[in-house]
């Protein structure tokens, strides 16, 4: 294969990784502090996606026009909203469900999710079609042979691995990030210790969902589309990445999303003829993996739990 496709394969691979491993960080997060698996996450995604570009069409209509203002507004926007999102699924949903059956809350997000998808594209002008998502960053690009390395790619590469680096910074180095720790590894301890444990889940499911809107900016901004259903196959996507990489373990979450984001890739390369079918391949290759390490290919500790 001519090394510049291989690395232009590569860069690709890069960006979906990244926007992975953003989602199934916050599915980790989630069952780290509370055991519980929120399948609405992906569909806050497609909020959050969305809540930007409603910020974007409402600056424009504003007359407002730049594109670092603009971009600072959605991203602003998307964040805030679903944190608070998920800070109200934490509190009205998740919690009140903590003393029934886990299949409860998986079914309840389950449904939730359907809700938040359909109100998009029920109430969201025209949302039942695939939108256009402006393409704020820089467009440059420096072409070697088979190799393109785009301007934004890089920049958006660069966000991702900043988000992810401040994060574990704050679970190691904060107070915020000691209490949810404790949390995830004792509870009754950390009561005892005076956590205050509903404000610590609270935080906790605002993170991971304002997370989930960074990542669906992100795909808007990669594709320049985003429509209703992206967050259905990106749940899944980040949830499998969460599983084959250890659930309840942040590096095991991060390397999930890359691992299988390479899937994809080599998927795509090895079946040319039929590169529709990446995602089968990748899928079948997980439940592979999960049969063969059904604990992940980070091992959870519970001295290292999140």
């Amino acid at each position: 294969m001519d090394a510049g496709l291989f690395a232009q394969y590569v860069m690709n691979g890069l960006m979906l990784g990244m926007m992975y491993a953003l989602v199934a960080v916050g599915f980790t997060l989630f069952f780290g502090v509370l055991d519980v698996i929120k399948f609405s996450h992906g569909d806050v995604l497609t909020v959050g996606a969305f809540t930007a570009l409603a910020t974007f069409v409402g600056l424009r209509a504003a007359g407002l026009s730049s594109h670092l203002v603009e971009l600072a507004a959605m991203l602003v926007a998307a964040v805030l909203a679903m944190a608070l999102l998920g800070v109200l699924i934490a509190r009205y949903l998740v919690m009140p469900l903590r003393s029934a059956p886990a299949l409860n809350t998986l079914l309840a997000t389950l449904m939730l999710g359907t809700v938040l998808r359909e109100a998009v594209r029920l109430f969201y002008p025209g949302g039942g079609n695939p939108k256009p998502f402006p393409a704020l960053l820089p467009g440059s690009a420096v072409s070697l042979g088979h190799f393109t390395l785009r301007l934004d790619n890089m920049l958006m590469l660069a966000a991702g691995v900043i988000v992810i680096v401040g994060l574990q910074l704050m679970l190691q180095k904060t107070k915020l990030g000691l209490a949810i720790r404790a949390v995830a590894q004792d509870e009754e301890t950390a009561r005892a210790m005076g956590v205050n444990f509903t404000a610590v889940v609270l935080t906790t499911f605002g993170i991971g969902s304002a997370l989930a809107a960074f990542a669906g900016l992100m795909n808007g901004l990669y594709y320049n589309e985003i429509n209703f259903g992206i967050g259905l196959l990106l749940g899944v996507i980040g949830f499998s990445a969460a599983i084959i990489g250890g659930l309840g373990s942040i590096y095991g979450a991060i390397l999930g999303g890359f691992v299988f984001a390479a899937l994809q890739t080599i998927g795509a390369v090895a079946l040319p003829f039929a590169s529709a079918y990446k995602d089968v391949f990748a899928f079948a290759v997980v439940i592979a993996l999960m049969a063969w390490r059904p604990t992940g290919l980070i091992r959870e500790k519970i001295s290292e739990r999140v």
